[in-house]
Protein backbone atom coordinates (compact mmCIF):
# COMPACT_ATOMS: atom_id res chain seq x y z
CA UNK A 1 0.00 0.00 0.00
CA UNK A 2 1.34 3.11 -1.57
CA UNK A 3 1.60 5.55 1.74
CA UNK A 4 -0.61 9.17 0.99
CA UNK A 5 2.02 12.03 -0.42
CA UNK A 6 1.78 14.97 1.58
CA UNK A 7 1.28 18.48 -0.05
CA UNK A 8 3.82 20.98 1.40
CA UNK A 9 1.67 24.10 0.62
CA UNK A 10 -1.14 25.03 3.01
CA UNK A 11 -5.40 25.23 2.05
CA UNK A 12 -6.14 28.45 3.41
CA UNK A 13 -9.30 28.21 0.55
CA UNK A 14 -11.16 25.71 3.31
CA UNK A 15 -11.39 28.64 5.56
CA UNK A 16 -12.12 31.87 3.47
CA UNK A 17 -12.67 31.76 -0.40
CA UNK A 18 -10.42 34.30 -2.58
CA UNK A 19 -7.52 35.05 -0.18
CA UNK A 20 -6.93 38.72 0.55
CA UNK A 21 -9.50 39.84 -2.30
CA UNK A 22 -12.34 36.85 -0.66
CA UNK A 23 -15.58 38.35 -0.12
CA UNK A 24 -16.13 36.08 2.44
CA UNK A 25 -13.62 37.44 4.42
CA UNK A 26 -14.91 40.84 3.79
CA UNK A 27 -18.09 39.50 5.35
CA UNK A 28 -16.57 38.01 8.17
CA UNK A 29 -15.07 41.40 8.89
CA UNK A 30 -18.67 43.45 8.94
CA UNK A 31 -19.90 40.36 11.17
CA UNK A 32 -16.99 40.26 13.87
CA UNK A 33 -17.17 44.49 13.69
CA UNK A 34 -21.38 44.20 14.41
CA UNK A 35 -20.70 41.37 17.18
CA UNK A 36 -17.66 43.76 19.17
CA UNK A 37 -20.41 46.94 18.84
CA UNK A 38 -22.89 44.55 20.06
CA UNK A 39 -20.52 43.38 23.06
CA UNK A 40 -19.37 46.95 23.70
CA UNK A 41 -22.66 48.32 23.78
CA UNK A 42 -23.76 45.81 26.23
CA UNK A 43 -20.38 46.28 28.42
CA UNK A 44 -21.39 49.97 28.43
CA UNK A 45 -25.32 49.99 29.01
CA UNK A 46 -24.54 47.82 32.10
CA UNK A 47 -25.00 49.24 35.81
CA UNK A 48 -23.94 46.75 38.14
CA UNK A 49 -26.64 46.24 41.16
CA UNK A 50 -23.69 45.25 43.51
CA UNK A 51 -25.26 41.73 44.38
CA UNK A 52 -26.21 38.81 43.13
CA UNK A 53 -27.89 39.80 40.68
CA UNK A 54 -25.36 40.76 38.58
CA UNK A 55 -25.05 37.16 38.06
CA UNK A 56 -27.04 37.05 34.85
CA UNK A 57 -25.53 39.92 32.89
CA UNK A 58 -22.14 38.73 33.36
CA UNK A 59 -23.22 35.23 32.03
CA UNK A 60 -24.97 37.25 28.93
CA UNK A 61 -21.80 39.36 28.71
CA UNK A 62 -19.60 36.27 28.57
CA UNK A 63 -21.28 35.02 25.95
CA UNK A 64 -20.86 37.89 23.61
CA UNK A 65 -17.88 38.45 24.41
CA UNK A 66 -16.93 34.13 23.06
CA UNK A 67 -18.33 34.74 19.83
CA UNK A 68 -16.56 38.09 19.01
CA UNK A 69 -13.50 36.49 20.38
CA UNK A 70 -13.53 33.57 18.33
CA UNK A 71 -14.45 36.06 15.42
CA UNK A 72 -11.64 38.19 15.93
CA UNK A 73 -9.38 35.35 16.31
CA UNK A 74 -10.23 33.68 13.42
CA UNK A 75 -9.68 37.19 11.19
CA UNK A 76 -6.10 37.81 12.74
CA UNK A 77 -5.71 34.12 12.04
CA UNK A 78 -6.44 34.12 8.07
CA UNK A 79 -4.16 37.93 7.75
CA UNK A 80 -1.43 36.85 9.05
CA UNK A 81 -1.08 33.63 6.85
CA UNK A 82 -1.82 35.69 4.20
CA UNK A 83 0.93 38.11 4.76
CA UNK A 84 3.29 35.11 5.58
CA UNK A 85 2.62 33.17 2.56
CA UNK A 86 3.17 36.27 0.24
CA UNK A 87 5.03 39.38 1.99
CA UNK A 88 3.95 41.15 -1.42
CA UNK A 89 0.29 41.00 -0.84
CA UNK A 90 -0.69 44.56 -0.24
CA UNK A 91 -4.35 44.19 0.14
CA UNK A 92 -3.40 41.77 2.90
CA UNK A 93 -1.76 44.86 5.06
CA UNK A 94 -4.35 46.94 4.26
CA UNK A 95 -6.83 43.63 5.97
CA UNK A 96 -4.53 43.37 8.86
CA UNK A 97 -5.04 47.42 9.61
CA UNK A 98 -8.73 46.66 9.87
CA UNK A 99 -8.01 43.58 12.30
CA UNK A 100 -5.86 45.59 14.24
CA UNK A 101 -8.60 48.97 14.76
CA UNK A 102 -11.44 45.59 15.91
CA UNK A 103 -9.09 44.45 17.98
CA UNK A 104 -8.41 48.12 20.02
CA UNK A 105 -12.20 48.28 19.71
CA UNK A 106 -12.21 44.87 21.36
CA UNK A 107 -9.93 45.39 24.12
CA UNK A 108 -11.61 48.48 24.94
CA UNK A 109 -14.98 47.10 25.48
CA UNK A 110 -12.96 44.32 27.27
CA UNK A 111 -11.34 47.53 29.71
CA UNK A 112 -14.57 48.91 30.20
CA UNK A 113 -16.21 44.96 31.61
CA UNK A 114 -12.48 44.45 33.60
CA UNK A 115 -13.00 48.05 35.37
CA UNK A 116 -16.73 47.09 36.15
CA UNK A 117 -15.40 43.46 37.81
CA UNK A 118 -13.17 46.12 39.77
CA UNK A 119 -15.76 47.84 41.09
CA UNK A 120 -17.05 44.72 43.05
CA UNK A 121 -16.42 44.72 46.40
CA UNK A 122 -14.71 41.14 47.68
CA UNK A 123 -17.85 40.15 48.89
CA UNK A 124 -20.06 40.06 46.66
CA UNK A 125 -17.68 39.18 43.61
CA UNK A 126 -17.31 35.83 45.73
CA UNK A 127 -21.15 35.81 45.86
CA UNK A 128 -21.69 36.26 42.19
CA UNK A 129 -18.63 33.55 41.21
CA UNK A 130 -20.80 30.86 43.20
CA UNK A 131 -23.19 30.52 39.89
CA UNK A 132 -22.24 27.43 38.37
CA UNK A 133 -21.41 28.63 35.45
CA UNK A 134 -19.47 31.02 36.36
CA UNK A 135 -17.40 28.45 38.53
CA UNK A 136 -15.08 27.00 35.78
CA UNK A 137 -13.92 30.44 35.11
CA UNK A 138 -13.18 31.65 38.57
CA UNK A 139 -9.43 32.00 37.90
CA UNK A 140 -9.69 33.83 34.85
CA UNK A 141 -12.25 36.30 35.83
CA UNK A 142 -10.64 37.53 38.92
CA UNK A 143 -7.18 37.44 37.31
CA UNK A 144 -9.10 40.21 34.76
CA UNK A 145 -10.12 41.78 37.55
CA UNK A 146 -6.94 42.57 40.00
CA UNK A 147 -5.06 43.20 36.74
CA UNK A 148 -7.69 45.83 35.89
CA UNK A 149 -6.98 47.61 39.74
CA UNK A 150 -3.44 47.93 38.33
CA UNK A 151 -4.09 49.84 35.39
CA UNK A 152 -5.56 53.60 34.76
CA UNK A 153 -9.25 54.39 34.31
CA UNK A 154 -11.61 52.59 31.73
CA UNK A 155 -11.30 55.61 30.06
CA UNK A 156 -7.76 56.38 30.45
CA UNK A 157 -7.13 52.99 29.06
CA UNK A 158 -9.72 52.97 25.87
CA UNK A 159 -7.10 55.85 24.74
CA UNK A 160 -4.73 54.26 24.92
CA UNK A 161 -5.68 51.16 23.13
CA UNK A 162 -7.27 53.46 20.27
CA UNK A 163 -4.03 55.36 19.95
CA UNK A 164 -2.02 52.30 19.89
CA UNK A 165 -3.85 51.59 16.27
CA UNK A 166 -2.27 54.02 14.26
CA UNK A 167 0.93 54.49 16.61
CA UNK A 168 1.94 51.58 18.93
CA UNK A 169 0.92 48.45 16.37
CA UNK A 170 1.52 50.54 13.49
CA UNK A 171 5.38 50.96 14.20
CA UNK A 172 4.87 46.70 14.63
CA UNK A 173 3.91 46.60 10.98
CA UNK A 174 5.79 48.90 9.43
CA UNK A 175 8.78 46.48 10.63
CA UNK A 176 7.02 43.88 8.95
CA UNK A 177 6.50 45.96 5.51
CA UNK A 178 10.27 46.55 6.01
CA UNK A 179 11.70 43.44 6.22
CA UNK A 180 9.40 42.10 3.63
CA UNK A 181 11.08 44.23 1.20
CA UNK A 182 14.39 42.96 1.91
CA UNK A 183 16.91 41.06 -0.45
CA UNK A 184 20.00 38.82 0.66
CA UNK A 185 22.11 38.35 -2.44
CA UNK A 186 23.26 34.93 -2.72
CA UNK A 187 25.47 33.11 -4.97
CA UNK A 188 24.55 29.78 -6.20
CA UNK A 189 26.60 27.82 -8.58
CA UNK A 190 27.76 30.84 -10.49
CA UNK A 191 24.65 32.59 -10.22
CA UNK A 192 23.63 35.67 -7.89
CA UNK A 193 19.99 34.62 -6.35
CA UNK A 194 18.32 37.73 -4.54
CA UNK A 195 16.78 35.76 -1.45
CA UNK A 196 13.80 36.34 1.15
CA UNK A 197 14.73 36.88 4.54
CA UNK A 198 13.74 33.42 5.47
CA UNK A 199 15.80 31.77 2.75
CA UNK A 200 18.82 33.82 3.43
CA UNK A 201 18.68 32.16 7.05
CA UNK A 202 18.35 29.03 6.11
CA UNK A 203 21.95 28.85 4.18
CA UNK A 204 23.20 29.56 7.90
CA UNK A 205 23.23 25.48 8.50
CA UNK A 206 24.64 25.33 5.02
CA UNK A 207 28.44 22.72 6.06
CA UNK A 208 30.20 24.98 3.55
CA UNK A 209 31.34 27.52 6.20
CA UNK A 210 32.39 29.66 2.74
CA UNK A 211 28.12 29.68 2.44
CA UNK A 212 27.72 30.77 5.61
CA UNK A 213 30.20 33.46 5.86
CA UNK A 214 29.56 35.05 2.98
CA UNK A 215 25.57 34.91 3.57
CA UNK A 216 26.38 36.87 6.72
CA UNK A 217 28.59 39.20 5.83
CA UNK A 218 25.46 40.38 3.24
CA UNK A 219 23.10 39.51 5.90
CA UNK A 220 24.83 41.94 8.53
CA UNK A 221 25.19 44.27 5.03
CA UNK A 222 21.54 44.43 4.53
CA UNK A 223 20.24 45.13 8.20
CA UNK A 224 23.30 47.44 8.58
CA UNK A 225 21.44 49.12 5.34
CA UNK A 226 18.14 49.96 7.10
CA UNK A 227 19.32 50.04 10.58
CA UNK A 228 18.05 53.52 11.29
CA UNK A 229 14.61 52.49 10.15
CA UNK A 230 15.04 49.84 12.60
CA UNK A 231 16.18 51.49 15.40
CA UNK A 232 13.49 54.28 14.90
CA UNK A 233 10.34 51.76 14.93
CA UNK A 234 12.65 49.79 18.12
CA UNK A 235 12.76 53.07 19.90
CA UNK A 236 9.20 54.16 19.56
CA UNK A 237 7.34 50.95 20.09
CA UNK A 238 9.27 51.12 23.93
CA UNK A 239 9.17 54.16 24.08
CA UNK A 240 5.50 53.91 23.67
CA UNK A 241 5.30 51.01 26.38
CA UNK A 242 7.41 52.73 28.82
CA UNK A 243 4.71 55.92 28.83
CA UNK A 244 1.93 53.43 29.72
CA UNK A 245 3.94 51.94 32.44
CA UNK A 246 5.04 55.27 33.46
CA UNK A 247 0.96 56.22 33.35
CA UNK A 248 -0.14 53.33 34.78
CA UNK A 249 2.41 53.79 37.98
CA UNK A 250 4.37 50.57 37.04
CA UNK A 251 8.54 51.30 37.66
CA UNK A 252 9.00 47.29 36.43
CA UNK A 253 9.90 46.81 33.28
CA UNK A 254 8.94 43.17 33.97
CA UNK A 255 5.74 43.70 35.64
CA UNK A 256 4.14 43.06 32.58
CA UNK A 257 5.28 40.43 31.35
CA UNK A 258 5.65 38.22 34.12
CA UNK A 259 1.67 39.09 34.72
CA UNK A 260 1.28 38.03 31.21
CA UNK A 261 3.04 34.65 32.04
CA UNK A 262 1.28 34.40 35.34
CA UNK A 263 4.82 33.76 36.89
CA UNK A 264 6.48 34.78 39.71
CA UNK A 265 10.12 36.92 39.25
CA UNK A 266 11.19 34.86 41.88
CA UNK A 267 10.86 31.95 39.46
CA UNK A 268 12.47 33.82 36.36
CA UNK A 269 15.97 34.53 38.63
CA UNK A 270 16.06 31.11 39.68
CA UNK A 271 15.93 29.54 36.25
CA UNK A 272 18.21 32.16 34.83
CA UNK A 273 20.31 31.28 38.48
CA UNK A 274 20.38 27.93 37.36
CA UNK A 275 21.45 28.07 33.53
CA UNK A 276 24.48 30.84 34.11
CA UNK A 277 25.82 28.21 37.08
CA UNK A 278 25.96 25.80 34.41
CA UNK A 279 26.92 27.21 31.13
CA UNK A 280 30.85 25.72 31.52
CA UNK A 281 29.29 22.15 29.28
CA UNK A 282 28.10 24.52 26.41
CA UNK A 283 31.59 26.25 26.41
CA UNK A 284 33.03 22.92 26.10
CA UNK A 285 30.57 22.00 23.08
CA UNK A 286 31.50 25.27 21.43
CA UNK A 287 34.96 25.06 21.23
CA UNK A 288 34.89 20.83 20.32
CA UNK A 289 32.63 21.63 17.85
CA UNK A 290 35.58 24.70 16.91
CA UNK A 291 38.04 22.29 16.89
CA UNK A 292 36.20 20.20 14.62
CA UNK A 293 35.68 22.92 12.13
CA UNK A 294 39.93 23.43 11.83
CA UNK A 295 38.86 26.87 13.92
CA UNK A 296 39.89 28.53 17.12
CA UNK A 297 36.89 30.08 18.01
CA UNK A 298 33.19 29.76 16.25
CA UNK A 299 31.62 32.60 14.97
CA UNK A 300 27.92 34.04 15.01
CA UNK A 301 27.43 32.05 11.42
CA UNK A 302 28.97 29.04 12.93
CA UNK A 303 26.43 28.28 15.37
CA UNK A 304 24.02 26.29 13.08
CA UNK A 305 26.34 24.86 11.25
CA UNK A 306 25.80 21.04 10.74
CA UNK A 307 28.58 18.37 12.56
CA UNK A 308 30.07 16.86 9.40
CA UNK A 309 29.77 17.90 5.48
CA UNK A 310 26.83 15.52 5.42
CA UNK A 311 24.51 16.47 2.49
CA UNK A 312 21.66 14.23 3.06
CA UNK A 313 18.28 16.15 2.89
CA UNK A 314 15.68 14.76 4.68
CA UNK A 315 12.22 15.11 2.02
CA UNK A 316 9.03 16.50 3.73
CA UNK A 317 7.32 13.39 3.00
CA UNK A 318 10.01 11.43 5.26
CA UNK A 319 9.90 14.37 7.91
CA UNK A 320 6.38 13.93 8.37
CA UNK A 321 5.97 10.34 7.93
CA UNK A 322 8.88 10.38 11.10
CA UNK A 323 6.69 12.69 12.68
CA UNK A 324 3.64 10.55 12.77
CA UNK A 325 5.39 7.62 13.57
CA UNK A 326 7.46 8.87 16.69
CA UNK A 327 4.55 11.20 18.50
CA UNK A 328 2.59 7.76 18.46
CA UNK A 329 5.12 6.45 20.35
CA UNK A 330 3.97 8.44 22.89
CA UNK A 331 0.68 8.90 22.09
CA UNK A 332 -2.46 8.08 19.61
CA UNK A 333 -4.24 11.65 19.85
CA UNK A 334 -0.72 13.37 19.46
CA UNK A 335 -0.11 11.07 16.30
CA UNK A 336 -3.40 11.46 14.97
CA UNK A 337 -3.33 15.20 15.54
CA UNK A 338 -0.24 15.56 13.41
CA UNK A 339 -2.08 13.19 10.88
CA UNK A 340 -4.71 15.02 10.48
CA UNK A 341 -2.65 18.47 10.01
CA UNK A 342 -0.68 16.99 6.88
CA UNK A 343 -3.79 15.03 5.29
CA UNK A 344 -5.59 18.51 5.52
CA UNK A 345 -3.06 20.48 4.42
CA UNK A 346 -2.52 22.65 7.65
CA UNK A 347 1.12 23.19 6.58
CA UNK A 348 2.89 25.77 4.68
CA UNK A 349 6.20 24.73 4.33
CA UNK A 350 7.30 24.84 0.90
CA UNK A 351 10.54 26.32 -0.04
CA UNK A 352 10.25 29.85 -2.27
CA UNK A 353 10.59 33.70 -2.90
CA UNK A 354 8.73 35.91 -1.35
CA UNK A 355 7.40 34.13 2.00
CA UNK A 356 8.10 35.88 5.26
CA UNK A 357 11.02 34.29 7.59
CA UNK A 358 10.54 32.30 10.31
CA UNK A 359 8.02 29.56 11.53
CA UNK A 360 4.93 30.24 13.86
CA UNK A 361 1.40 28.37 14.88
CA UNK A 362 -1.39 29.93 14.35
CA UNK A 363 -4.99 28.95 15.57
CA UNK A 364 -8.51 28.84 13.74
CA UNK A 365 -10.93 28.91 17.25
CA UNK A 366 -14.15 28.92 15.06
CA UNK A 367 -13.36 26.19 12.46
CA UNK A 368 -11.17 24.27 14.88
CA UNK A 369 -8.11 24.24 12.98
CA UNK A 370 -4.42 25.17 12.82
CA UNK A 371 -2.08 26.49 10.39
CA UNK A 372 1.30 25.76 10.34
CA UNK A 373 4.27 28.67 8.66
CA UNK A 374 7.61 27.31 8.00
CA UNK A 375 10.23 27.15 4.93
CA UNK A 376 11.26 23.60 4.77
CA UNK A 377 14.34 23.04 2.75
CA UNK A 378 15.00 19.13 3.93
CA UNK A 379 17.16 19.51 7.02
CA UNK A 380 16.93 17.72 10.54
CA UNK A 381 16.56 21.07 11.93
CA UNK A 382 13.47 21.69 9.43
CA UNK A 383 12.21 18.46 11.00
CA UNK A 384 12.35 19.82 14.39
CA UNK A 385 10.82 22.88 13.22
CA UNK A 386 8.08 20.94 12.10
CA UNK A 387 7.54 19.01 15.29
CA UNK A 388 7.89 21.76 17.32
CA UNK A 389 4.82 23.98 15.35
CA UNK A 390 2.92 20.80 15.41
CA UNK A 391 3.32 21.11 18.85
CA UNK A 392 1.73 24.29 19.48
CA UNK A 393 -1.31 23.38 17.53
CA UNK A 394 -1.65 19.96 19.40
CA UNK A 395 -2.20 22.44 22.64
CA UNK A 396 -4.54 24.11 21.11
CA UNK A 397 -6.35 20.41 20.10
CA UNK A 398 -6.02 19.53 23.68
CA UNK A 399 -8.20 22.69 24.84
CA UNK A 400 -11.00 21.61 22.85
CA UNK A 401 -13.96 22.00 24.82
CA UNK A 402 -12.44 24.38 27.42
CA UNK A 403 -14.44 27.65 28.10
CA UNK A 404 -13.05 29.93 26.05
CA UNK A 405 -12.37 32.35 29.11
CA UNK A 406 -9.70 29.73 29.95
CA UNK A 407 -8.22 29.58 26.58
CA UNK A 408 -5.75 32.25 26.90
CA UNK A 409 -2.57 30.21 27.62
CA UNK A 410 0.48 32.49 28.05
CA UNK A 411 3.77 32.09 26.06
CA UNK A 412 5.70 30.23 28.52
CA UNK A 413 3.67 27.27 28.77
CA UNK A 414 2.34 27.63 24.88
CA UNK A 415 6.22 27.03 24.15
CA UNK A 416 5.92 24.27 26.82
CA UNK A 417 3.86 21.77 24.43
CA UNK A 418 5.88 22.51 21.20
CA UNK A 419 9.38 22.05 23.02
CA UNK A 420 7.32 18.92 24.37
CA UNK A 421 6.78 17.77 20.56
CA UNK A 422 10.11 18.50 19.64
CA UNK A 423 11.71 16.60 22.25
CA UNK A 424 10.26 13.55 21.38
CA UNK A 425 11.56 13.69 17.39
CA UNK A 426 14.79 14.78 18.39
CA UNK A 427 15.58 11.91 20.75
CA UNK A 428 13.96 9.47 18.31
CA UNK A 429 16.30 10.73 15.85
CA UNK A 430 19.33 10.28 17.82
CA UNK A 431 18.33 6.51 19.04
CA UNK A 432 17.37 5.28 15.43
CA UNK A 433 20.63 6.82 14.21
CA UNK A 434 22.79 4.02 11.97
CA UNK A 435 25.64 4.94 12.80
CA UNK A 436 27.94 6.96 14.39
CA UNK A 437 28.79 9.57 12.07
CA UNK A 438 25.01 10.04 11.97
CA UNK A 439 24.07 9.77 15.74
CA UNK A 440 26.68 12.63 16.33
CA UNK A 441 25.24 14.75 13.71
CA UNK A 442 21.53 14.69 15.31
CA UNK A 443 22.92 15.32 19.00
CA UNK A 444 24.45 17.98 17.32
CA UNK A 445 21.46 19.40 15.97
CA UNK A 446 20.01 18.74 19.10
CA UNK A 447 22.41 21.06 21.10
CA UNK A 448 22.34 23.45 18.74
CA UNK A 449 18.50 24.03 20.51
CA UNK A 450 19.91 23.92 23.95
CA UNK A 451 22.91 26.41 22.89
CA UNK A 452 20.14 28.41 21.12
CA UNK A 453 17.29 28.48 24.40
CA UNK A 454 20.27 28.52 26.76
CA UNK A 455 22.70 31.28 25.47
CA UNK A 456 21.15 33.03 22.51
CA UNK A 457 17.47 33.55 24.82
CA UNK A 458 19.67 34.60 27.71
CA UNK A 459 21.64 37.13 25.37
CA UNK A 460 18.31 38.53 24.24
CA UNK A 461 17.24 38.49 27.87
CA UNK A 462 19.89 40.60 28.61
CA UNK A 463 19.58 42.73 26.26
CA UNK A 464 16.18 43.52 26.13
CA UNK A 465 16.54 44.40 30.26
CA UNK A 466 19.32 46.92 29.57
CA UNK A 467 17.90 48.57 26.53
CA UNK A 468 14.81 49.47 28.39
CA UNK A 469 16.95 51.13 31.12
CA UNK A 470 18.64 52.93 28.42
CA UNK A 471 15.63 53.73 27.07
CA UNK A 472 14.12 55.40 29.99
CA UNK A 473 16.68 58.55 29.36
CA UNK A 474 16.02 59.33 25.82
CA UNK A 475 15.88 57.36 22.55
CA UNK A 476 18.76 55.10 21.68
CA UNK A 477 21.09 55.18 18.61
CA UNK A 478 22.04 52.31 16.38
CA UNK A 479 25.67 52.56 17.54
CA UNK A 480 24.33 52.13 21.28
CA UNK A 481 22.15 49.24 19.96
CA UNK A 482 24.83 47.36 18.64
CA UNK A 483 26.84 47.90 21.59
CA UNK A 484 24.41 46.63 23.78
CA UNK A 485 23.76 43.66 22.14
CA UNK A 486 27.54 42.73 21.84
CA UNK A 487 28.09 42.80 25.45
CA UNK A 488 24.88 40.78 25.47
CA UNK A 489 25.96 38.07 23.04
CA UNK A 490 29.68 37.81 24.83
CA UNK A 491 27.58 37.58 28.66
CA UNK A 492 25.44 35.00 27.33
CA UNK A 493 27.93 32.94 25.45
CA UNK A 494 30.46 33.44 28.14
CA UNK A 495 33.02 34.94 25.64
CA UNK A 496 32.88 31.75 23.70
CA UNK A 497 32.87 32.70 20.09
CA UNK A 498 34.88 34.71 17.52
CA UNK A 499 32.55 37.37 16.09
CA UNK A 500 29.15 38.29 17.66
CA UNK A 501 25.96 39.71 15.51
CA UNK A 502 25.18 42.98 17.02
CA UNK A 503 22.60 43.53 14.42
CA UNK A 504 21.05 41.38 16.13
CA UNK A 505 18.64 43.25 17.32
CA UNK A 506 17.25 44.40 13.85
CA UNK A 507 17.09 41.32 12.53
CA UNK A 508 14.83 39.58 15.20
CA UNK A 509 11.44 39.74 14.77
CA UNK A 510 10.70 38.94 19.01
CA UNK A 511 11.76 42.52 19.62
CA UNK A 512 9.38 44.58 17.47
CA UNK A 513 6.47 42.02 18.43
CA UNK A 514 4.05 44.58 20.11
CA UNK A 515 1.13 41.82 21.46
CA UNK A 516 3.65 40.56 23.93
CA UNK A 517 6.51 42.14 26.38
CA UNK A 518 9.69 40.35 26.39
CA UNK A 519 8.96 38.02 23.44
CA UNK A 520 12.30 35.60 24.88
CA UNK A 521 12.86 34.36 28.41
CA UNK A 522 9.15 32.49 27.77
CA UNK A 523 10.91 30.31 25.63
CA UNK A 524 13.66 28.99 27.72
CA UNK A 525 10.94 28.32 30.52
CA UNK A 526 9.19 26.44 28.11
CA UNK A 527 12.34 24.17 26.79
CA UNK A 528 12.90 23.62 30.55
CA UNK A 529 9.44 22.63 31.61
CA UNK A 530 8.80 20.57 28.84
CA UNK A 531 12.07 18.66 29.81
CA UNK A 532 10.50 17.90 33.28
CA UNK A 533 7.24 16.74 31.48
CA UNK A 534 9.60 14.79 29.25
CA UNK A 535 10.96 13.14 32.05
CA UNK A 536 7.87 11.66 33.75
CA UNK A 537 6.41 11.22 30.29
CA UNK A 538 9.57 8.80 29.99
CA UNK A 539 9.34 7.18 33.26
CA UNK A 540 5.67 6.43 32.61
CA UNK A 541 5.47 5.27 29.30
CA UNK A 542 2.69 5.61 26.56
CA UNK A 543 -0.09 5.77 29.46
CA UNK A 544 1.32 9.33 30.39
CA UNK A 545 -0.66 10.61 27.16
CA UNK A 546 -3.94 11.58 29.38
CA UNK A 547 -1.84 13.20 32.01
CA UNK A 548 0.18 15.54 29.64
CA UNK A 549 -3.40 16.48 28.31
CA UNK A 550 -4.88 17.34 31.21
CA UNK A 551 -1.80 19.21 32.09
CA UNK A 552 -2.39 21.65 28.34
CA UNK A 553 -5.67 21.87 29.24
CA UNK A 554 -5.29 23.63 33.05
CA UNK A 555 -2.00 26.10 31.51
CA UNK A 556 -4.77 29.17 31.38
CA UNK A 557 -6.75 28.28 34.72
CA UNK A 558 -3.14 28.64 36.86
CA UNK A 559 -0.34 30.16 37.30
CA UNK A 560 3.08 28.33 36.48
CA UNK A 561 3.71 27.38 40.03
CA UNK A 562 0.35 26.08 40.57
CA UNK A 563 0.19 24.26 37.17
CA UNK A 564 3.84 23.09 38.14
CA UNK A 565 2.86 21.89 41.71
CA UNK A 566 -0.25 20.19 40.48
CA UNK A 567 0.88 18.37 37.49
CA UNK A 568 4.69 17.46 38.67
CA UNK A 569 4.63 18.13 42.42
CA UNK A 570 7.62 20.19 41.89
CA UNK A 571 8.78 24.03 43.40
CA UNK A 572 9.44 26.58 40.56
CA UNK A 573 10.92 28.95 42.96
CA UNK A 574 13.40 26.61 43.89
CA UNK A 575 16.52 25.38 41.98
CA UNK A 576 16.38 21.56 42.18
CA UNK A 577 13.82 21.66 39.40
CA UNK A 578 15.89 23.58 36.89
CA UNK A 579 18.70 21.98 38.00
CA UNK A 580 17.58 18.80 36.96
CA UNK A 581 16.38 20.05 33.46
CA UNK A 582 19.45 21.65 33.01
CA UNK A 583 21.38 18.37 33.49
CA UNK A 584 19.37 16.80 30.80
CA UNK A 585 20.34 19.08 28.25
CA UNK A 586 23.97 18.76 29.46
CA UNK A 587 23.93 14.72 29.22
CA UNK A 588 23.35 15.55 25.25
CA UNK A 589 26.59 17.44 25.64
CA UNK A 590 28.52 14.91 27.75
CA UNK A 591 27.71 11.73 24.97
CA UNK A 592 28.89 14.15 22.14
CA UNK A 593 31.92 15.23 24.21
CA UNK A 594 32.86 11.31 24.59
CA UNK A 595 31.75 10.28 21.33
CA UNK A 596 33.88 13.24 19.72
CA UNK A 597 37.02 12.96 22.40
CA UNK A 598 40.28 12.28 20.99
CA UNK A 599 41.49 8.35 21.33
Amino acid sequence: MTATTYSDVWNLEVLFQGGSESLEFAKHLELTSQLIDQFEAKVNNWTPLHSTEDQVHLIELLADFERAGKKLRQAGAFVGCLQAQNTEDKKAYTLEAKVTGLSAAFQTALGALDSLLAAFTDEVWSQILEADSLREVTFSLSERRERAKDKLSKEEEAIISALGVDGYHSWAQLYDLLVGKIKIPVEEKGEVKQLSVGQAFNKFSSPDRQVREAVFKNWEQAWGDQADYFAKTLNHLSGFRLNVYKKRGWEEVLKEPLSINRMKKETLETMWSVISENKQPLVDYLNRKAKFLGLEKLSWFDLDAPYGKTESKVSYQEGAQFIERNFALFGEKMSGFAKKAFEEQWIEAEDRPGKAPGGFCTGFPESEESRIFMTYSGTPSNVSTLAHELGHGFHSYAMRGVHYLNRGYAMNVAETASTFAEMIVADAAVKNAKTKEEKLILLDDKIQRTVALLMNIHARFLFETRFYEERKHGQVSVEKLNDLMEAAQKEAYCDALEQYHPLFWASKLHFFITGVPFYNFPYTFGYLFSLGIYAQAIEEGKGYEEKYIALLRDTASMTVEDLAAKHLQVDLTQKDFWEKAVHLCIDDITEFLTLTAEK
